[in-house]
């Protein structure tokens, strides 16, 4: 019998058979999907390695300086580092060359940030945007992910995560769109969306 009285041999065989543990000096995850959260995701996580007191660093790929986002305001309070270095969204763009530009500005901090050691989390907000797009060149990004400072922590975010990401990933989820308010005309509200 389990603790909750349920027969151990009616449990499913992935709650009776787990593979060996094994430690890892650090994990990459990536939230990717068409639904809402990636980016909280996150975040949440941000707060959760603060408060084990974990050095941390944010590296926005997308989203523009001119986002106050609630997430960075309680962020750099407790310590973190957060660099916001996109252009904003592709479709507010006036100069997609110049967005491109500031992506690869973007990666050449966040490659500083997985190899330096200094961080115990590094996380890479929307970066599967600039890699699709071809603004960034894939493979060097991989390999600064897979090449990262030993105990640096990964979390990617975005929709359409490559294949490669996945792959290398350690952990992986998928947010499933089910109904959004914008659909409806709903904006993005202050302390629910940023």
């Amino acid at each position: 019998m389990t603790p909750t009285g349920t027969p151990r041999e009616a449990l499913p065989d992935r709650e009776r058979t787990r593979p060996p543990r094994r430690d890892v000096a650090s994990i990459v995850l990536v939230a990717t999907g068409d639904g809402k959260g990636k980016s909280t995701a996150a975040f949440g996580t941000v707060m959760r390695a603060v408060a084990r007191e974990w050095s941390v660093c944010v590296v926005q790929f997308m989203k523009s300086g001119k986002w106050r986002v609630g997430e960075e305001a309680v962020a750099r309070r407790l310590g973190v580092e957060w660099w916001t270095i996109g252009d904003g969204f592709t479709w507010e763009s006036d100069d997609l060359d110049r967005s491109a530009t500031i992506a690869r500005e973007a990666w050449t901090a966040a490659a500083e940030a997985l190899s330096s050691g200094r961080y115990d989390l590094v996380v890479l907000d929307e970066m599967t945007y600039p890699v699709n797009y071809g603004w960034i060149e894939a493979d060097p990004v991989w390999s600064a992910i897979r090449d990262r400072a030993e105990r640096t922590n990964v979390f990617c975010t975005g929709r359409n995560a490559p294949a490669e990401l996945v792959e290398l990933a350690d952990t992986v989820t998928e947010m499933r769109k089910v109904k959004h308010a914008y659909e409806t005309g709903v904006r993005a509200r202050r302390g629910l969306d940023f």
